[in-house]
This record gives structure tokens, sequence and C-alpha cells, in this order.
């Protein structure tokens, strides 16, 4: 019975995993661009989005930057 109860709490984690992955509403409204500009490769994975963006911060927006806590001054926003 035990080993049912543990499956069934790790499969329910990996149900839900991804919707905590996708970033906020203005993260997405702010980053689409130039996730799509710079990113494409990594689409749907929203994590490896987020790694490529921090990749490219040289050359994303500065609304994406703000968004990801990389504009200067920025303490950064946390995914909700």
């Amino acid at each position: 019975m035990r080993i049912i109860l543990r499956l069934t709490a790790v499969l329910t984690f990996f149900m839900i995993a991804p919707a905590f992955a996708q970033g906020t509403p203005e993260q997405r409204e702010a980053c689409e661009g130039d996730a799509n500009r710079f990113c494409e490769a990594y689409i749907p994975d929203a994590v490896a989005i987020e790694r490529c963006l921090r990749a490219n911060a040289a050359s994303i927006s500065a609304a994406c930057k703000r968004e990801l806590g990389l504009a200067s001054g920025s303490r950064g926003k946390r995914r909700r």
C-alpha cells in the first residue's frame, strides 16, 4: 500500500511541475519575442528557454531583462 501511495505522489508531482515552470504572464509577454528569436529550438521547454534567454542576456529586450531580473539595479522576479 505504501508503494502505491508513494508512486501516486511522485506521479502527481510530475503532472503539476510543468505548471510551475511556465513563468508569470508578465515574463511570457515580455520575453515571447526574444524566445522566438533566440531560443526557438527549446520551445516548449520553459526551463530551457529561460536558460537560453539568460545565456543571450546581451541581446534580449530590456523588458525581458527586467522580468528575468537581469537589468542593472533589478532585484529580479521569482516565478510563481
